[in-house]
């Protein structure tokens, strides 16, 4: 089911998502194993502590609990180490879990690693993406080039749907 995207292939719904193990905010390891049996919110950000990503972590961290009555597990994925992750969690009283992707494997795995362009100049970073996977390991909802407004509660509801 995958397309082609820009000459790339591009993951969709009702593909099998991309496995990864991750270091976390924590010291630990965050892998797509770890989820399976549940429904997995996982959410890729551009920066820890810029303005639109912690406005992001901040509604899926209210929403925690309703993620959980839904079945569904929050984690945040981006190019920043652990180290940020938990020093960004700490200033923000965040309690969700954070992976850190500094190879950029699984950003490429699932297609958000891209080339964006600001005041002219191109660069490569993150674009803000959020993948809906069932307990089956397979994608069911893909929310690409996200407005971090209104965000999470449409990803909860989308998690609530998803059986």
């Amino acid at each position: 089911m995958r397309r082609k995207e820009g000459g790339v292939s591009a993951l969709a719904p009702g593909d099998a998502a991309p496995g990864f193990v991750l270091p976390d905010d924590a010291g630990g390891l965050a892998a797509l194993e770890d989820y399976r049996g549940s429904k997995l919110v996982l959410y890729f950000y551009p920066k820890d502590d810029t303005s639109g990503c912690t406005l992001e972590a901040q509604d899926f961290d209210r929403l925690a609990p309703d993620f959980a009555k839904a079945g569904a597990r929050v984690l945040g994925v981006s190019a920043d180490g652990p180290a940020s992750h938990a020093k960004f969690k700490g200033k923000h009283g965040l309690s969700l879990r954070l992976a850190s992707d500094e190879g950029k494997e699984t950003l490429s795995a699932y297609g958000v690693w891209v080339e964006k362009n600001m005041y002219g100049r191109a660069y490569m970073g993150v674009e803000r993406s959020t993948f809906l996977i069932g307990a089956d390991g397979r994608i069911a909802a893909i929310w690409r080039k996200v407005k971090t407004k209104g965000h999470a509660e449409a990803a909860l509801a989308a998690a609530r749907d998803l059986p």
